[in-house]
């Protein structure tokens, strides 16, 4: 039955995804063309637009000096004087920062004093200007006179640079603008030129950075030569058409052609082994022009990333279409499924399975139904059978906890005992001896002197006493805590100070060397209604173990109130108790030392006492010196 559902699902899955994947492989395939001429349509648009861009800020350069020439006019025209001509051209320059150089030419024999020539030259030299004077410069041949004398218009013309020695300084190339000057009747009278350099036009064409990578801008000028590219090398030396092949680079030729007959437009070119596409534009008002170039590798970036894109859409896709296919066939097939599974768990035993309901009315569906109500009367009668296996395991668990219980009271109760027989053989030894003693020399009553008798009577009855404290101590153990809280009637009222003299007075009975000092800041006439008994035992068990367990001779008894309560602090000065005993100080049966040292109930019963008297016993963990516990009681 699992093969065979095993197979319909597979080949379910295997026939969608045959039908599915050709379609969707197509679909995205004209999708990656149609995306290509998008964005090489779009990366057209987006050069052109930066090449646009960048023409508007060359164009506002050069308008700010044509500005600088045109607002400095008139002055010239009205005052053609030698002075006026040196102050309005060092003008130019102090009030224009985009002005590298202004030269004012006359006509020839405007001016016989100077000779045939005369000219005003005013240069930037950082933040220097200096005005000159120059009649024996020769100028009228140079083209930014010749030019608008000729046509009478305003116009610029192409860079001029130095050449020394076959060397060129391309950052010293300028480019010069020319405006001829007339009188008010229309006679002209000279020119006035304005320069910029051209490094700091190449400066601010690429001050921005550009979109794409290894892009970069180029300048020629009417003849075709660079006037700005980032190989330096070929400013001003070559042109468009230096070391082009007309066969191999007819691309390059068809570009050369274009700019500089002043068109506008967009090509690709290859430019040694790698394809550029290069947009380009003229200059208004000049006869250059301006390109962008840029790899189009660089421009169709945006195409190949998306190669990458296709190519995880698809893998993408086919695991989205095997995992959709998967999951509907699973759907499909899933009443089945549900119904092969649950005759299985029946077959196993399980009738907890809950089988889903199917909201379907196909005949799968009906049945799947009748199969769940058949599996929940099953697993009713199932389940009323765990529970009494429960219930009877619950009590066979309870009675093997009580079992367990038994034992380990009986472990403890004869533990205890052994430690009663333990502490109760000494004295009764004692005793019993001294007992043995006394009655074989009542036959010789010389046997024993009157100083050794008064001994044993004093160590038989101390002896006694033990046993007797013993006794007591167990009797109160045996009381549980709620049977003491009820038994204790607190009406007796005591002096403070008094009882604390009275338990001073117990222990030196037996400890006769102990030194007790009593330190008291409360006044002999306070009184506290309380258990006489039960504070009795208490403190006289805090100044018993202190004498017993420290050296002795620093005990301190300390007596203080406030408000609502009296304290008892009783400390010494010892041995302490180790870290790990502290947190075991108040637990029944549990002793610092071997079986001679008590049978763990003083502290225990002390702690029970104050609390059934309203208070409580606290342990100092903070003093190291020995042990130092406080009695708090209520007033």
């Amino acid at each position: 039955m699992i093969k065979v559902r095993r197979s319909l699902s597979r080949e379910l899955s295997l026939g969608i995804m045959l039908l599915a994947i050709p379609i969707f492989v197509v679909a995205l395939g004209i999708l990656f063309l149609q995306s290509r001429y998008l964005i090489h349509h779009e990366a057209m648009e987006s050069s052109q637009s930066l090449l646009n861009t960048t023409l508007q800020r060359v164009q506002n350069y050069m308008q700010t000096i044509e500005t600088a020439a045109d607002a400095n006019v008139w002055m010239l025209e009205e005052n053609f004087e030698p002075q006026a001509i040196q102050t309005v051209s060092n003008r130019i320059v102090r009030l224009n920062g985009n002005v590298m150089s202004c030269s004012v030419y006359a006509l020839p024999n405007m001016f016989p004093q100077y000779g045939e020539k005369f000219s005003v030259y005013t240069k930037r030299t950082g933040d220097t200007l200096a005005t000159y004077c120059e009649p024996e410069y020769d100028y009228l041949e140079k083209l930014s006179y010749t030019k608008p004398v000729e046509t009478g218009k305003s116009c610029w013309v192409d860079p001029f640079i130095e050449h020394t020695e076959s060397t060129i300084d391309y950052r010293q190339a300028i480019a010069t603008y020319c405006k001829p000057l007339r009188q008010n009747n229309g006679r002209m009278i000279g020119v006035v030129t304005v320069d910029f350099s051209f490094s700091r036009l190449a400066k601010l064409i690429n001050e921005d950075e550009n979109t794409y990578d290894h892009s970069y801008y180029v300048l020629i000028g009417s003849d075709g030569r660079y006037l700005i590219h980032p190989d330096t090398t070929r400013l001003f030396r070559k042109t468009l058409y230096t070391d082009v092949d007309p066969n191999a680079n007819q691309d390059l030729i068809s570009l050369s052609y274009e700019m500089t007959a002043g068109k506008r437009g967009s090509m690709h070119v290859h430019i040694g082994n790698q394809l550029y596409h290069v947009c380009y534009e003229p200059v208004e008002g000049t006869n250059w022009s301006l390109a962008l170039v840029c790899p189009d590798n660089q421009l169709m970036r945006s195409y190949h990333r998306l190669g990458y894109v296709i190519i995880a859409l698809i893998v993408i896709g086919l695991l989205a279409i095997m995992w959709l296919s998967n999951r509907i066939v699973k759907q499909t097939v899933s009443p089945l499924n549900d119904l092969l599974d649950m005759t299985k768990d029946i077959s196993e035993g399980r009738y907890d399975e809950q089988i889903p309901v199917n909201l379907g009315k196909g005949v799968i569906a009906r049945l799947q139904n009748s199969f769940a109500q058949m599996q929940m009367a099953l697993n009713d009668k199932m389940g009323h059978l765990r529970q009494r296996v429960d219930e009877a395991r619950q009590r066979n668990e309870a009675l093997e906890q009580d079992v367990l219980q038994a034992e380990e009271n009986v472990k403890k109760k004869n533990q205890f005992m052994q430690q009663v027989a333990q502490h109760m053989r000494s004295p009764l030894n004692v005793i019993t001896g001294f007992a043995s003693m006394l009655r074989e020399s009542s036959n010789n009553k010389d046997m024993i002197g009157e100083e050794e008798l008064a001994n044993i009577s004093s160590m038989m009855k101390s002896n006694a006493i033990n046993l007797n404290s013993m006794v007591l101590m167990l009797f109160d153990a045996s009381e549980s805590d709620a049977n003491e809280a009820l038994k204790c009637k607190k009406q007796d009222e005591e002096s403070v100070n008094a009882l604390a003299h009275e338990c001073i007075l117990y222990t030196h009975a037996h400890f006769p060397d102990a030194n007790i000092e009593l330190s008291s800041t409360v006044s002999d006439t306070l009184c506290i209604v309380t258990n006489h008994i039960y504070l009795m035992r208490t403190l006289r068990e805090l100044l018993y173990n202190a004498a017993k367990y420290s050296d002795g001779q620093h005990i301190k008894l300390s007596i203080t109130d406030t408000d609502n309560t009296v304290s008892y602090t009783v400390e010494d000065v010892g041995p302490g108790l180790p870290d790990d005993k502290k947190e075991l100080l108040f637990e029944p049966f549990t002793r610092e030392g071997d079986l001679s040292e008590g049978l763990g109930l003083g502290l225990p019963l002390a702690k029970r006492h104050a609390k059934s008297l309203g208070g409580n016993l606290v342990f100092d963990a903070d003093y190291h010196q020995g042990c130092r516990v406080t009695l708090e009681l209520p007033k």
